[in-house]
């Protein structure tokens, strides 16, 4: 369920326990001398303020500046990170937390820890996932490079939006709350940077309860250069989304190129088409057939993808597609298989037929290739189909 913002209230009573915290602020670090003690300071303060049970998690990603030293001294809990990435500290840091809730956010001093309140109001009406949006809150001039915010950040928020109906208007907010228990069974898995679009990707698929929050985004104050490669770890971010959409990845793309491919031959079969001065013909006519056959392929990675990954807990197992799946049996596979190659077998047989009307001698190559490539395509498609059939039934077996 995708929570808006009337589901999520800005008030509810405040939980209190007095054994565990109610919030852990957690941030993930690599040598951030020159800024971590203000970001623990300021969100201790935050805490204070609001009257919370809380505590400050560093996890610290092997920092070479003293940083563990800073965390102590400030009055932090130290948790070591031997594992590198970005997503492996913000891992590491959330196992090791005790609190209900957890606000993760970067020890760069970005983001704002002094104004925690709007997540702590979300996070107790409800919401399993409070996300920071800096484009409705705020972003300083040099806080976020013009690349950053008018492609990147667009762009992959967008795809994000398109592929999965998230309704996360940035998805790359470094701050953002959540419930422990929620995320923490969604089983995230990656290490880099696009540990950022995982989390709001899954919440999402499993339908927790979203909402968002208008945050600032203030110049970092490191003396160091940023961790983040613009690139390498963009091309991570939409390698994600890709790998975790079989949809737009395969199956959308696919039943694209077989439309294509099956309306170009309907149109090319009895004869050359004239479009302007170009004329198509029976060259045309062949890569219609090898639209059909890769555009099929992508269909069926699609359908493999859906299955292991709903297997291996990649993805949720939603009833809407196991319905879908369900009719496609090995028994109806090979059905379909057999009859496409039956097909094939006829048409080629019917080129067989023309030539020995022809004394088995030369074909006008223009009249028979309107046969052969039907009946080659038809061919090769029905043992496509058997043989996913086999592959698809293989990922479909039960394990214990």
């Amino acid at each position: 369920m995708i929570a808006s913002e009337q589901d999520c209230p800005d008030t509810a009573a405040p939980h209190t326990t007095a054994v565990e915290p109610e919030i852990s602020i957690v941030m993930p670090c690599l040598n951030e001398a020159a800024t971590l003690e203000v970001c623990i300071r300021k969100a201790r303060r935050s805490l204070e303020a609001l009257g919370i049970e809380g505590e400050v998690v560093v996890a610290d990603n092997g920092s070479s500046d003293g940083s563990q030293g800073i965390a102590i001294l400030a009055g932090a809990r130290l948790v070591t990170v031997a594992r590198k990435g970005y997503g492996s500290a913000l891992q590491g840091g959330i196992a090791a937390a005790r609190g209900t809730y957890v606000i993760i956010g970067d020890a760069d001093d970005s983001y704002d820890f002094s104004n925690l309140k709007p997540f702590v109001d979300k996070l107790r009406g409800g919401c399993e996932l409070v996300m920071g949006n800096r484009f409705k809150g705020g972003i300083r001039p040099g806080a976020m490079p013009a690349l950053h915010r008018y492609l990147g950040n667009p762009v992959l928020t967008a795809l994000g939006k398109l592929f999965f109906h998230s309704p996360c208007g940035d998805f790359h907010c470094g701050l953002r709350g959540f419930d422990r228990q929620a995320i923490g069974k969604l089983d995230l898995r990656t290490m880099g940077m696009e540990y950022a679009s995982e989390m709001v990707v899954k919440a999402t698929l499993h339908g927790l309860r979203i909402a968002e929050v208008p945050t600032t985004l203030s110049p970092d104050g490191r003396d160091r250069p940023p961790h983040l490669r613009t690139w390498r770890d963009g091309w991570r971010h939409l390698r994600f989304l890709l790998l975790y959409s079989p949809r737009w990845l395969f199956l959308y793309p696919g039943i694209a190129l077989m439309i294509m491919g099956l309306v170009t031959g309907a149109c090319l079969l009895p004869g050359p088409v004239r479009i302007g001065r170009a004329t198509l013909d029976i060259d045309t006519l062949m890569y219609a057939g090898a639209a059909v056959l890769i555009g099929f392929q992508a269909v069926t990675f699609s359908l493999f993808t859906v299955v292991f990954a709903t297997a291996e807990g990649l993805l949720p197992d939603k009833p809407r597609v196991s319905r879908w799946l369900g009719p496609l049996t090995l028994e109806a596979g090979i059905c379909a298989g057999t009859a496409l190659i039956v097909g094939g077998l006829v048409i080629s047989l019917g080129a067989v037929w023309v030539w020995g009307h022809n004394s088995f001698g030369d074909l006008d190559p223009k009249r028979v290739a309107r046969l052969v490539v039907p009946a080659v395509t038809t061919l090769t498609l029905g043992f496509q189909v058997l043989l996913s059939s086999f592959f698809l039934g293989i990922l479909k077996l039960r394990r214990r």
